[in-house]
């Protein structure tokens, strides 16, 4: 009998038995999947020697993590690389925005688009470098974060603090139209904001388009070395040595509730595994509450909040597998190992409007990955590992483009999306179709199937919009890891602070786990020793 049992072998799952084994809990992980790592996994299913990440791959919030670094996984063999160039959004006028590596080249390549733009991105440099630690170290703390978030009052109270939460709760295109006299830093802002479900004129996109854009200046969009499967390996290997556990392909089918507390799991095979002290669910808030607790053992009004909850964007992937690099025309975007792909920051406004609408869009705004130039090891010299993601509305009304596409994503609708999300990128680099040798579809139905917590495709577990964060995630009155069953903790990004790979929502509810039982502090210890 385990002293724990973890639901899920995603980072956050894997997180949270490593902080588990650290304080000397036994731990067992259970995965439905054949392989561990949910969404941090690659593989060269496309072609031998091509490296593919199959869903995440840039890692700027594992790089800012203070849990991860804790967990000191390149003692695991872990080495991460960098683009010359973080990311760019190239225009068709040949005009390309570029997030660099160094904060003045970046300045520089802004005062191209308005020569004030160079000092307004020195400034939010600036505020990042006297507010950006602690405010990442409150974000990773469970809510309400109390000694960061003092720490990072004080700071703010030295720094205009009243303007920049003004500034954080702006919608990223008004932000943009503060600060930037130009197209170039307001593009940098409102593509970042779009990696989550915020539309440029929602409320608090600014701060989310702001806060990715200075992960992005302060530590990079770095890739592990070989493949984003480093990451999980380094996370499993780092577990096993600790003793702890880890059998895939056991779907865990029920969470155990006795008196009120979770007292172990059931396997769809019938394996019952009881527990000591505890259960941690890396799954979304829908499954574990009405999947594997049963609304029975749960209060009423959780219940209904459920009926509230809100999924971020479905998510459409495609990789190639290309011969050459790739021919933008702004020839900034090849150095970068991200490109924003978008007509401005009205055709990301034009994009988010038929999102919200339910259409798919005809124009879709895509987030294109160039592994190689990120990571010379994901293919041979001169050819590129590449791959694009666009988002779609969780539920179709229409087509806003001619292919009549309904999501059902048979073989035509997901064939007509890839060519859409195609000659997206054709069109800012001529020839790049010519160079496809391979390509894999990955439809929101694809990805839900190859990890359950992707729901129809979406990637955050839950949206990212102010009405479900912080206290109110996944529902109103919630914010921590505790469930109102004892024992059992929300372990994954349905939890605050929500998505990304960084391992926050693990470690919140290893912790928790692990002060229900007063052993909190040994936590601490051990992870100096």
């Amino acid at each position: 009998m385990p002293d724990a049992v973890v639901i899920g072998a995603g980072p956050n799952g894997l997180v949270a038995a490593n902080l588990l084994a650290d304080a000397g809990w036994s731990v067992e992980v259970l995965e439905a999947q054949k392989e561990p790592g949910g969404a941090v996994r690659s593989d060269r299913g496309l072609h031998p020697d091509y490296v593919s990440d199959v869903f995440s791959s840039f890692y700027p919030l594992a790089a800012a993590s203070p849990v991860l670094a804790r967990l000191d996984l390149a003692a695991e063999g872990l080495r991460w690389s960098h683009a010359p160039a973080v990311l760019a959004h190239p225009l068709l006028d040949g005009r390309c925005a570029v997030l660099e590596r160094s904060a003045e080249e970046t300045a520089a390549g802004l005062a191209g688009f308005a020569a004030a733009d160079a000092d307004a991105w020195r400034r939010m440099c600036a505020v990042w470098s006297r507010v950006g630690p602690d405010l990442v170290q409150a974000l990773f703390t469970p809510f309400p974060p109390v000694r960061p978030g003092l720490r990072l009052a004080v700071k703010l109270r030295a720094s205009g603090g009243l303007r920049l939460a003004r500034n954080l709760a702006l919608p990223v295109r008004r932000l943009g139209e503060e600060e930037f006299a130009g197209e170039g830093g307001r593009l940098l802002l409102a593509g970042n904001a779009l990696h989550a479900d915020l539309a440029p004129e929602a409320a608090g996109s600014g701060g989310f388009g702001w806060l990715m854009s200075m992960l992005g200046q302060s530590h990079g969009f770095p890739v592990p070395v070989g493949g984003a499967g480093a990451l999980t390996a380094a996370l499993v290997d780092r577990l096993r040595r600790r003793g702890g556990i880890l059998r895939c392909g056991q779907r865990v089918a029920s969470v155990v509730v006795r008196g009120g507390r979770a007292v172990g799991v059931t396997t769809a095979a019938g394996e019952s595994v009881s527990v000591r002290r505890a259960v941690l669910a890396d799954t979304s808030a829908p499954a574990l509450y009405r999947q594997l607790v049963g609304e029975e053992h749960l209060p009423a009004r959780l219940v209904r909040d459920l009926e509230r909850f809100q999924w971020d964007f479905a998510t459409f992937k495609v990789d190639w597998v290309l011969s050459g690099r790739v021919p933008w025309t702004a020839p900034q975007a090849a150095t970068a190992g991200t490109v924003h792909i978008a007509d401005g920051v009205d055709g990301l406004t034009r994009f988010a409007a038929q999102l919200a609408a339910g259409q798919v869009p005809d124009e879709p705004f895509a987030l294109f990955g160039q592994m190689t130039t990120a990571d010379p090891s994901r293919s041979p010299a001169g050819t590129e590992s590449a791959w694009a993601y666009t988002h779609l509305p969780q539920h179709i009304t229409s087509d806003a483009g001619p292919d009549r596409i309904t999501g059902a994503w048979d073989i035509r609708e997901q064939e007509a999306m890839a060519d859409r999300v195609e000659a997206q990128v054709e069109r800012l680099a001529p020839g790049f179709r010519s160079l496809i040798r391979a390509r894999r579809i990955l439809s929101p139905t694809t990805l839900q199937a190859m990890n359950e917590n992707l729901h129809n495709g979406a990637i955050n577990n839950g949206t990212t919009a102010l009405h479900q964060q912080a206290i109110f995630r996944p529902t109103p009155g919630t914010g921590r890891p505790e469930t109102p069953v004892k024992g059992l903790y929300l372990a994954s990004a349905a939890a605050h602070p929500g998505g990304g790979v960084h391992g926050a929502p693990g470690a919140n509810a290893a912790r928790a786990a692990l002060r229900s039982h007063g052993l909190h502090g040994l936590l601490h210890r051990s992870q100096r020793i």
